[in-house]
């Protein structure tokens, strides 16, 4: 028990009410000139940036806003898009498949999958796409049958081996490298207790994986794997080694023919970007969805955050005045 103070009265305790002589005293937001100071610098170099963009004739925007949406280009970038497609879903479901293999308790399996990863990511993308594309030095024939056995089926390598077959390959099972490494992180971060208490429910080993681990190891999986499916769909424009007609390769061939090789860059630049931000948007809200086990409150979408900005704007404006305390509004 807190002394009486000289007016005989105690002080309060615990979140009691303030004392009479600090009701009255103005309530100030902190201030932060340093903060102020550096959003005035960024502010200058946004605007030079933007200022540089406008007024600079070299950048020729009507050049860019000639091809933007040129039949040639928008071909080409649906080609780029479906690389990109093919190399995730073939990528990540047989880097899904190594995963478990290193997860397992078979030696031959574990070290199969381990020399699978070790050697797709040691050898660059662009010689693996070169080895593909020249398959048919290697192998004129490609049979299928009994393994060492008779063969039922035999076609020729380079019509086997189309230019598009082989990107696909080659970026896939880039891919599946990485992506092994990137399920197999989310399994293991996945809590060891959670597997026990799936065990002992006896719940068979699939379901299992499908209905406990893997919900659970999305959270840790969605990051990662967002950012390997935009860096696919950037790294498909190395697939121009093969004369495959998609984005880069596509603007490199009219910035030949004409000359402007900065607009037509701009223009593969700008539908990287559109590109890359919509995978991005919808990383977002897969990580949303797969984060509601483990946070009570949802982290807020963009939308919702621009409403909650407006509403705040706007009972700021209703208030005026100045605020309760005879701080500032």
């Amino acid at each position: 028990m807190s002394a009486p103070t000289a007016t005989g009265a105690a002080p309060p305790v615990g979140g009691g009410s303030e004392p009479a002589d600090l009701a009255g005293l103005p309530v100030r937001p902190a201030l932060h000139p340093l903060r102020w100071a550096a959003g005035a610098v960024v502010a200058v170099l946004v605007a030079m940036f933007l200022n540089m963009l406008v007024t600079n004739p070299a950048w020729k925007w009507d050049v860019v806003a000639e091809y933007m949406f040129a039949e040639s280009i928008v071909d080409a970038l649906w080609l780029t898009v479906r690389l990109t497609v093919y190399g995730t879903v073939i990528g990540f479901a047989v880097g899904g498949v190594l995963a478990l293999m290193r997860l397992s308790r078979s030696p031959l399996l574990a070290g199969v999958a381990w020399v699978y990863v070790w050697a797709f990511r040691s050898i660059p993308l662009i010689v693996q796409l070169l080895f593909w594309y020249n398959l048919a030095i290697l192998y004129d024939r490609l049979s299928f049958g009994i393994p060492f056995g008779p063969a039922f089926v035999t076609f020729p390598t380079m019509e086997l081996i189309s230019p598009m077959t082989a990107a696909v390959l080659g970026l896939a099972l880039h891919q599946a490298a990485y992506a092994a490494e990137i399920v197999r992180s989310g399994v293991l971060s996945v809590d060891q207790g959670q597997r026990e208490a799936a065990a002992a429910l006896g719940l068979p080993r699939g379901r299992q994986i499908r209905r406990i681990i893997l919900p659970q190891a999305m959270r840790t999986i969605m990051p990662t794997a967002g950012n390997e499916v935009i860096g696919l769909f950037k790294g498909t424009s190395v697939v121009y080694v093969m004369a495959l007609g998609e984005l880069f390769y596509r603007v490199q061939v009219i910035y030949n023919r004409t000359g402007d090789v900065v607009p037509m860059l701009m223009v593969a630049t700008l539908w990287y970007i559109v590109l890359t931000t919509l995978l991005s948007v919808a990383q977002f809200h897969v990580e949303r969805h797969y984060a509601k086990g483990s946070v009570r409150v949802l982290p807020p979408t963009p939308l919702q955050r621009l409403r909650s900005a407006g509403d705040a704007l706007a009972r700021r404006a209703e208030r005026g005045g100045p605020a309760p305390g005879g701080g500032t509004p």
